[in-house]
């Protein structure tokens, strides 16, 4: 049967104007010459300064006097080096200062793309046939560095979706570096990224406590590169250590911001060069209670590392690393338990679908099985999943991503069985949704894709990204979709 799926003629297109504050790095050297200069300047120059910079920038961030303060603080150590007291400079020098320390970064600059949805937590004040929903997007920019930004919509009876206001003054989080590690789990994370020397994998062992936060891990490292002589490898090793404890973290934002103005930026080493394809799901647990998961792929220039994001309220999130043999890209969780397990795609080979059990949100070690290979002509490339699946009464709904001639992405379908998801019930034997002439031209070309989607009013919601540039939806009747998988 042929499916109506509808392409909704909403756009959602990135915004350069949307901008945060970073800290603007310079060599020692540099910085050096740049606080002399300051200082320097006449009394009347240094507070013309910064007037401009106050009339220029105050109404672009929620608070730039704090922005400058932090980034100033960030620059003492140079002054040591200078021989100058922080007592000589006043605290309109340190502002000023600080503002050469500065950069607006603007997050969707390049690209607004790979979107994922799911329910509000807040259901009320909706007229009959609405949804509160949250879209969540990766927004890529200078350097091509990618964060997770969030829109809040109302997807009305008629499946159009009206987004809220967007919020101009962009949030960075309170990031705490407070989680505390237990040795044996991480010592067996390290040793799947790297093979140690074995003496100095027992030096590591007797040097850790048996649990540690990321200070103490930072003092143990010290200790040990001072108290041995290390290879190369070794100093290699050390570094991956605080690598891979920086992994681990949480954040909150202020009460008083709009969904859209929080910025989930990398934050860790492990991300530096990008927060990738976060695939959001609602999952209820036994007892009935919600957590917001989402899998996203971290990249430091060089790795990545798959990891696994929580939330309740979309204000305090956690982030922690996904441990075991799914360290690929494009993981996606089952929206509760199966058979008592949690239940994850993903992709262990770069090239097939895979799915996987465990008694740990975060740690997956073993009970991997092949779910599907390249089959069709228009997925002999690759196959991926398009988020997490959807429960319905005749199966796991899950939308696939398969890459075919001249690298042309596609969506598709599959249904799985309920209790048992390592069962194919039925897979479309044509694309749902391939690039049209206008969606096929962007920064990728020839890609649709999509991170995530939900029901509503019967039909399902399909947030898909256009050739790595903005992105848009469509819509298919849920009846027809099953009906096509079940006869396939």
């Amino acid at each position: 049967m042929t499916l109506n799926i509808i392409r909704k003629n909403i756009f959602f297109k990135p915004d350069p104007r949307r901008v945060l504050a970073r800290y603007f790095d310079l060599s020692v050297e540099r910085s050096i010459k740049v606080v002399n200069r300051v200082l320097s300047m006449s009394k009347q120059q240094q507070s013309d300064t910064l007037n401009q910079v106050f009339r220029n920038f105050s109404k672009r961030h929620r608070s730039v006097v704090s922005i400058l303060e932090k980034n100033y603080k960030r620059t003492q150590s140079i002054l040591h080096g200078m021989e100058i007291q922080d007592t000589d400079i006043s605290y309109k020098q340190k502002l000023l200062i600080g503002s050469y320390f500065t950069m607006e970064y603007s997050i969707e600059a390049a690209a607004f793309f790979n979107p994922s949805v799911v329910e509000d937590i807040d259901q009320t004040q909706l007229r009959e046939g609405e949804k509160r929903i949250i879209l969540s997007f990766r927004a890529t920019g200078e350097g091509h560095v990618s964060s997770i930004v969030f829109r809040s919509a109302i997807i009305d009876k008629d499946l159009n979706i009206h987004l809220d206001t967007i919020g101009e003054l962009l949030e960075k989080p309170k990031v705490i570096k407070s989680h505390r590690y237990q040795k044996e789990d991480f010592v067996n994370k390290l040793f799947q990224m790297h093979y140690p020397e074995e003496c100095v994998l027992e030096i590591i062992k007797n040097k850790l406590a048996e649990s540690f936060t990321y200070e103490e891990l930072r003092r143990y490292v010290l200790e040990i590169q001072q108290e041995n002589e290390l290879s190369a490898d070794s100093e290699t090793l050390m570094h991956q250590i605080l690598w891979l404890a920086s992994s681990h973290y949480e954040m909150t934002y202020s009460l008083d911001t709009s969904i859209s103005e929080r910025v989930i930026f990398p934050i860790s080493d492990t991300e530096k060069r990008g927060i990738e394809d976060a695939r959001f799901v609602r999952f209820i647990d036994e007892k009935g209670r919600i957590t917001y998961y989402a899998t996203y792929t971290a990249y430091d220039g060089f790795t990545i590392l798959p990891k696994l994001l929580s939330t309740k309220d979309f204000i305090h999130f956690k982030v922690l690393p996904i441990n075991g043999k799914i360290a690929n890209k494009g993981a996606a969780l089952f929206p509760r338990k199966i058979n008592g397990k949690y239940a994850m795609l993903c992709r262990v080979d770069g090239e097939n679908n895979y799915i996987a059990f465990s008694d740990n949100i975060n740690h997956w070690q073993e009970d991997i099985t092949l779910l599907r290979q390249p089959e069709y002509p228009w997925e002999f490339i690759q196959l991926g999943n398009c988020g997490s699946p959807i429960e319905t009464d005749k199966g796991w709904l899950l939308l696939t991503h398969s890459v075919g001639p001249m690298r042309e992405y596609t969506i598709s379908a599959t249904l799985l069985d309920l209790e048992d998801p390592t069962k194919i019930i039925g897979k479309l034997k044509e694309p749902l949704l391939y690039p049209n002439t206008e969606e096929r031209e962007g920064y990728v070309p020839n890609v649709v894709y999509s991170c995530g989607q939900i029901v509503h009013n019967g039909h399902l919601i399909i947030p898909y990204a256009m050739s790595d540039y903005a992105s848009t939806y469509a819509t298919v009747s849920l009846e027809e979709l099953l009906t096509a998988l079940i006869n396939s």
